[in-house]
C-alpha cells in the first residue's frame, strides 16, 4: 500500500507540522530537516510534547484554523503534516474558536460536514480548500516507514507466516468498522480486536488474560481499508515491543510501507532482547475477514 497518495510533496520547500501528542511530530521535524526542508511545528495546546520548542514552533489551540493558515502563508509552506496523538478526538467547540476562526469555520461548513469521513479529513479537506496540500509523514520522511521484513534478529516461523497473514485480513475487516487498526491472533483465531482505547489498552488486556502466556498471541496492524493513508497511520514504537514483551507476546507484525515506526533503534534493542520478532508483511493479497474468536 502506498504511504501517500495525491500531490507529491515538494522536497525543498517549506513544511509545516500540526503537531498532536507523542514522539512522532519531533521525529519528523527533525527528518525533514535534515533533508533540508524549513519546518515549523503549530502545537496543540494541551497536546503537544514541550520539546518543540527546539524548532520554530507556535502554540495554537485545538480551533486555530486560520492561525494556522496564515502561519503556513507566512513562511511560504504548501505542505501540511498531522501528525501526533490526540487524547479527544473531536471537532473544536465553538468557544475554543476566535472571530477569524469563526468566519473561517461558516466559510467552510459544507466541507466539514459533508460526508461520513472522520474529523481528520474533514480537517483536511478544509486545509486543500484553502491552498494547503495534506501530505503523509511517510511521504516527508520515508525512514520512518516500516520495512519489509524483520526489525532485529528474530524471524517469524513458517506457521507465524500463516498467522499473520490470517491476522493481517482479520484487521482490515475489523478496520471497516473504523474502530481500530489492530487485532491479536493465535492460530486461525482472534483473541482481540483494538477499540477505540488503542492498541496499548489492547496489548494490557491480552496481559491479563488467564491463558496469554500459553497462546502465545501476535499483534497484527495495518490501516483501515477506509481510512486516508495520509491521516492516522498505523504506529508502532519501542513502548510497543516493550509492551507485548511484557504480556507474553510472541511477535509484532504491521504492514510494510504503511505504518510509522519511532524510536527504531530503541524498539530494536527492545525486542531482540525480548527475543519478539517485529516483521513488515507485503503479502496485499489477504482476503477481509471478521475472524473468530473475541
Amino acid at each position: 500500500m502506498p504511504a501517500a497518495t495525491g500531490s507529491r510533496s515538494d522536497a525543498e520547500g517549506p513544511l509545516v507540522i500540526l503537531a498532536g501528542g507523542g514522539r512522532l511530530p519531533l521525529l519528523v521535524a527533525e527528518g525533514a530537516a535534515a533533508r533540508g526542508r524549513r519546518v515549523t511545528i503549530a502545537g496543540i495546546l494541551g497536546e503537544a510534547d514541550p520539546a518543540i520548542e527546539a524548532h520554530d514552533h507556535v502554540w495554537i489551540g485545538r480551533g486555530h484554523l486560520s492561525r494556522l493558515i496564515r502561519l503556513a502563508r507566512a513562511r511560504g509552506a504548501r505542505d501540511l503534516v498531522i501528525i501526533g496523538g490526540m487524547k479527544e478526538r473531536r471537532m473544536p467547540r465553538l468557544s475554543e474558536f476566535d472571530l477569524a476562526d469563526l468566519f473561517e469555520l461558516i466559510r467552510n461548513w459544507r466541507l466539514l460536514t459533508h460526508g461520513e469521513d472522520g474529523i481528520l479529513r474533514r480537517l483536511a479537506r478544509l486545509f486543500e480548500a484553502r491552498g494547503l496540500r495534506v501530505v503523509g509523514a511517510g511521504e516527508v520522511v520515508p525512514d520512518l516507514l516500516m520495512p519489509a521484513g524483520p526489525l532485529g534478529v528474530a524471524r517469524p516461523s513458517e506457521a507465524h507466516l500463516q498467522t499473520i497473514a490470517f491476522g493481517a485480513g482479520a484487521a482490515r475487516g475489523h478496520g471497516l468498522g473504523d474502530v481500530g487498526q489492530g487485532v491479536i491472533v493465535t492460530g486461525r483465531t482472534v483473541v482481540l480486536k483494538e477499540g477505540f482505547a488503542g492498541t496499548d489498552a489492547m496489548i494490557d488486556a491480552f496481559s491479563k488474560m488467564p491463558c496469554a502466556r500459553e497462546k502465545r498471541g501476535i499483534l497484527v496492524k495495518c490501516p483501515k481499508p477506509i481510512q486516508d493513508p495520509r491521516l492516522d497511520q498505523p504506529v508502532i514504537g519501542a513502548e510497543t515491543v516493550r509492551a507485548a514483551a511484557e504480556a507474553g507476546l510472541e511477535g509484532v507484525a504491521v504492514e510494510a510501507g504503511a505504518t510509522l515506526v519511532a524510536d527504531r533503534e530503541a524498539l530494536i534493542r527492545l525486542a531482540d532482547a525480548a527475543g519478539l520478532f517485529v516483521w513488515g508483511f507485503t503479502d496485499e493479497a489477504a482476503p477481509i475477514a471478521r475472524g473468530e474468536g473475541a
